[in-house]
């Protein structure tokens, strides 16, 4: 594998290589036309897995984007550094990046690195951010006013999940099953509150260390509890199966969900028999959806035939309204500032991605809130939609 922890540039022209390496060459020196896209990019560590997708993401859709001319006919170059999912790795980089390019557009691996680096995007003025945190704190234009994120927050996602609920069994009782990290509580109050709003009851709050732990007895708690429905936050992949494979044996008829980073198709196949009929809400279609015209994941098709992951198309999704909000910016002649960069992001309405999203899109604040309950067949192997597309309101 090529040493991560040098620069990385994908800019007009690149040759598209294989694998992981695919797009980057040795720096080469900004066109006065170019529009840079900085990245703070997990690409060893712990989210490495999700990093490596947004990573390739991010290129392919560049790659798109610069063969077919750029944005009002500028290149965007990609210039990312690893940051092995550490927030002060996170900031270095954004100071390399930001002091050897005139950055308009930047990638945040981590919800820390966007809280930290905000004072700094205040202080500069001239960046567009967003990135991997799906954070309902970040969900705020008076104090995040040049950031935003391609999907749902936290909060929103639980209220697809509770919305979908509600008119699947009227008065259903709820278990919510996070993460002892910030991560894990951030949808958690706010949600128990929706919840009620609509008729539905939290029968169980469980907390738990993330990653592989004993659940057995926390399991005792759901069995007592019998909620209908199991809603797990804050993890990717363990304890969740531990948690439904014992939940199962001792007769739980709950159905269990997860948000965004626990619905990659290929995560939720590594459940085993435990996948089988898990649900949870994804803002995208997945990459091997063929359901009404999706020109978009057709290209993707076309430029990676084996499966891709749902952190790649995070990755492509928030490159494409990047660019779509500066090809606005400079379409109405004004300078990429933060400030017009985030309004020309913020005109988006009924904006249609290519058939990523299932229905078009709106982006009144720092989210895009929409969303769709898949379910996991286990004889396909595959997360098929169980609901409509869900539009919370702005």
């Amino acid at each position: 594998m090529r040493d991560w922890t040098r620069r990385h540039v994908l800019s007009a022209g690149a040759a598209m290589g294989a694998g992981l390496a695919l797009g980057i060459r040795p720096l080469a020196a900004q066109g006065a036309d170019e529009i840079v896209l900085g990245g703070s990019i997990p690409l060893t560590g712990v989210f490495a897995f999700a990093g490596i997708g947004i990573h390739a993401g991010i290129q392919d859709y560049l790659k798109i984007v610069n063969d077919a001319g750029g944005v009002e006919g500028r290149k965007v170059k990609y210039v990312a550094e690893d940051t092995g999912y550490k927030v002060d790795a996170s900031v270095a980089a954004f100071n390399k990046i930001t002091s050897q390019e005139k950055v308009s557009l930047y990638y945040g691996d981590s919800t820390g690195f966007s809280k930290t680096i905000n004072p700094e995007l205040e202080r500069r003025g001239s960046i567009l951010m967003a990135g991997a945190s799906f954070a309902s704190e970040l969900n705020d234009p008076k104090k995040y006013p040049l950031q935003f994120m391609a999907g749902p927050d936290y909060s929103e996602m639980f209220g697809i999940l509770l919305r979908y609920i509600a008119n699947e069994k009227a008065g259903a009782k709820l278990a919510f099953v996070y993460s002892d990290t910030e991560f894990g509580r951030d949808p958690i109050g706010p949600s128990e509150a929706l919840a009620k709003t609509l008729g539905l009851e939290v029968v169980e709050k469980i907390v738990t260390p993330p990653g592989s732990v004993d659940v057995s007895t926390e399991v005792l708690k759901l069995r007592r509890a019998r909620p209908d429905f199991t809603i797990f936050h804050g993890y990717v992949l363990a304890p969740i199966p531990e948690f439904i494979t014992q939940a199962k044996q001792m007769g739980l008829a709950s159905r269990f969900m997860g948000t965004f980073w626990s619905m990659d198709n290929s995560t939720v196949e590594r459940m085993g028999e435990a996948a089988d009929g898990f649900m949870g809400v994804m803002p995208y279609r997945y990459y091997y959806d063929t359901e009404g015209e999706s020109p978009m994941l057709e290209k993707i098709r076309q430029m990676r035939p084996e499966y891709q992951s749902t952190a790649y198309l995070q990755g492509f999704v928030t490159a494409l309204l990047m660019c779509e909000a500066a090809k606005r910016t400079l379409a109405a002649g004004k300078e990429l500032t933060g400030a017009n960069l985030k309004a020309g992001l913020n005109s988006i309405k009924d904006f249609d991605t290519g058939g990523l999203f299932g229905v078009p899109i709106s982006i009144p604040g720092n989210s895009v809130p929409v969303g769709r309950i898949y379910a996991f067949d286990g004889k396909a192997k595959q997360m098929k939609p169980a609901s409509d597309w869900i539009r919370l309101e702005a």
